[in-house]
């Protein structure tokens, strides 16, 4: 027996509805080695830039000097063990779901959703299409680092959006064509976007744990800066939910567990469902809403505008020693500079960028007449 064969032996306690090895589909060739497909793409992923640029990224809570509050580093990690969690308990590809779910917010933006907003608005107003971070993560792993992992890696993460929460997750089956289809068709519908479905069942956990992760976690955080007391929630959400993180977590598993274990189907309860319905209204008014004042949301787009505009102008000119160049553009292949519009190279730019990275870069560029 070789390496590979006695790495892929778990597949022998899989659920007749997993995704095997063998079922990988890529877009371009490779020259296999020892690690089976989807143990593989996750060391694609983890190796990338764009993975290391997660660990300066806001979650939801940006202007926060307190080092115990999520960055969206730990976001994608509680994803992937909540989605590991129950895909172990499902019999299901734990490396495809481990993969999917530290990819899927690769292509975040600073500023969590407010700066995927902004950014949003810059790219239709320039022509460009919908900006979304799930869109805009498949187009880092598949063109900006050309990562060449499997195409049900890249579909569950376009199809991970956490914002919509459903009671029953049906995978649909699709072919390599379906999904780039589907990826080029959301940057001309936002909608369409938001309801698509992955290709596969643990694409499935993927989506369903992105909630799970965030729900419990923001309440935490938001407890932490006093945005928030915690006592605060409804009596008749805790009762069905819990009252912490940790119990909403445990809670919302067991539940899924419960009503999808050897189903073709990943399934909430109908009380489980409603309560995450309600849980997740409450936290955007209590919580969401009240993560930045106007005056910040101002300020962002004021910036990001400032940002956009000044580094659309740098490389129409040509002016080679700005930081667009030295840390952006100079690092790209030869086809990306020649295929892609001078405001998509902005908006990759942008999308890239830590927080940090993205204020320093609107300070230097302040100073700037051009």
């Amino acid at each position: 027996m070789n390496i590979k064969d006695i790495m892929l032996k778990r597949e022998t306690l899989y659920s007749k509805y997993a995704t095997f090895d063998h079922e990988s589909i890529r877009l371009e060739e490779f020259i296999p080695d020892i690690r089976p497909n989807f143990f593989r793409d996750i060391d694609r992923i983890i190796h990338s830039d764009s993975f290391t640029r997660y660990m300066d990224k806001t979650q939801v809570f940006t202007k926060v000097n307190n080092d115990h509050i999520s960055k969206r580093m730990v976001h994608v990690q509680l994803v992937s063990k909540i989605g590991r969690t129950i895909g172990r308990a499902l019999s299901l590809n734990e490396d495809l779901i481990e993969a999917i779910a530290l990819g899927h917010d690769l292509g975040h933006t600073p500023f969590g959703h407010t700066g995927e907003n902004i950014l949003n608005k810059l790219s239709l107003k320039h022509g460009e299409g919908y900006f979304m971070h799930n869109v805009q993560s498949v187009r880092t792993l598949m063109i900006l680092e050309k990562k060449n992992v499997s195409v049900q890696i890249l579909d569950g993460i376009l199809c991970h959006n956490g914002e919509f929460a459903m009671k029953k997750y049906y995978p649909r089956k699709k072919t390599a064509e379906d999904f780039l289809n589907e990826y080029y068709k959301c940057y001309e519908d936002e909608k369409y976007a938001s309801h698509l479905v992955p290709m596969t069942l643990e694409g499935c956990v993927v989506r369903i744990s992105d909630i799970i992760a965030y729900l419990g976690r923001d309440i935490e955080d938001a407890t932490k800066l006093g945005v928030f007391d915690i006592n605060n929630l409804p009596k008749e959400i805790t009762d069905i939910i819990g009252n912490s993180n940790k119990q909403i977590v445990n809670n919302i598993i067991l539940d899924i567990i419960e009503n999808s274990y050897g189903k073709n189907y990943i399934k909430l309860s109908d009380k489980m469902f409603e309560t995450i319905v309600e849980l997740k209204k409450f936290n955007y008014q209590n919580i969401y809403y009240k993560a930045n004042t106007k005056e910040d949301l101002k300020h962002y787009e004021e910036m990001m505008e400032l940002v956009f505009e000044k580094n659309l102008y740098i490389i129409k000119h040509n002016l080679t020693e700005q930081r667009i160049f030295k840390n952006f553009l100079n690092n790209l292949p030869e086809e990306y500079s020649k295929e892609t519009s001078v405001v998509r190279k902005v908006i990759d730019y942008i999308a890239g960028m830590t927080d940090e990275y993205f204020k320093a870069e609107f300070i230097e560029l302040k100073k700037h007449q051009f």
